[in-house]
């Protein structure tokens, strides 16, 4: 996953189930179980059954709920065999589950519904995380930079093709990530708008994104994609700059 900075475990799962997580980890694991529809449909199945169990004991308990309520999981673990019905499922569990948690945010915080609709893509996450990196690397003497950068040796070996960078930036360095769909490039940019992280990566479908603006805590980040190949422009350059630069690039492709 594509990721949020921290990888989501069981018990980030079961602080979602329980109601336990800040608004925040809550996005981070929606996102997650978006892409997960295993753990999207075991999630779905423990909150349909917390809430049975929760009707079963509201006026009077009685054993027989609790040997229907059994009876009902052993049901469901039978259709669960069937193909087609836990493909069903899992579709119906994802969207049943964002848009339960979508209603979540709305009810804790006003206006955190219009910011988990226009949530950027995983592979931004992972451009952050990789900018980031590249920082802490400027920085090491055991992590020198590498400034050789061919990219036709990189569309070779990647099947990545990279957008022409202008005359006046210079490679800082560059690196290959790995990701859900295969390598990805990080490449470190000295520009006329500051240091700047240029990330591509396969994303897994073939689409035409536009380019679009986000920030992502303290840093920018501005995203498009051509075909199956998304890129992300990162820096701490006022966002007006970062889109100058995206723009550029992207015309370049």
């Amino acid at each position: 996953m594509s990721s949020p900075t921290d990888p989501i475990t069981e018990a980030d799962l079961q602080g979602y189930l329980e109601n336990q997580l800040p608004v925040s980890r809550r996005i981070e694991v929606e996102a997650y179980l978006s892409t997960h529809p295993d753990d999207a449909a075991r999630i779905m199945a423990d909150l349909r059954s917390r809430d049975e169990l929760r009707l079963a004991f509201a006026d009077e308990p009685r054993v027989e709920h609790i040997e229907t309520l059994k009876a009902a999981r052993r049901l469901e673990r039978g259709m669960t065999r069937d193909r087609l019905f836990r493909q069903f499922r899992r579709i119906a569990s994802i969207t049943a589950l964002i848009a339960v948690g979508w209603l979540a945010h709305a009810q804790l915080s006003p206006g955190i519904g219009a910011v988990a609709s226009t949530m950027p893509p995983a592979y931004v996450n992972d451009a952050v995380m990789a900018h980031r990196t590249s920082l802490l690397r400027a920085v090491m003497i055991s992590q020198p930079e590498t400034l050789e950068y061919d990219p036709e040796e990189i569309r070779s070996a990647t099947h990545i093709v990279l957008p022409a960078l202008p005359s006046d930036w210079s490679v800082r360095d560059v690196q290959i990530f790995p990701s859900s769909f295969g390598p990805s490039v990080e490449i470190a940019l000295h520009t006329a708008y500051g240091e700047i992280s240029l990330f591509a990566v396969h994303a897994g479908a073939v689409a035409t994104i536009p380019t679009t603006h986000s920030q992502q805590s303290d840093v920018a980040a501005v995203y498009w994609q051509r075909a199956d190949v998304a890129y992300v422009l990162v820096t701490r350059a006022p966002s007006g700059d970062l889109d100058k630069a995206a723009t550029l690039l992207a015309q370049s492709l």
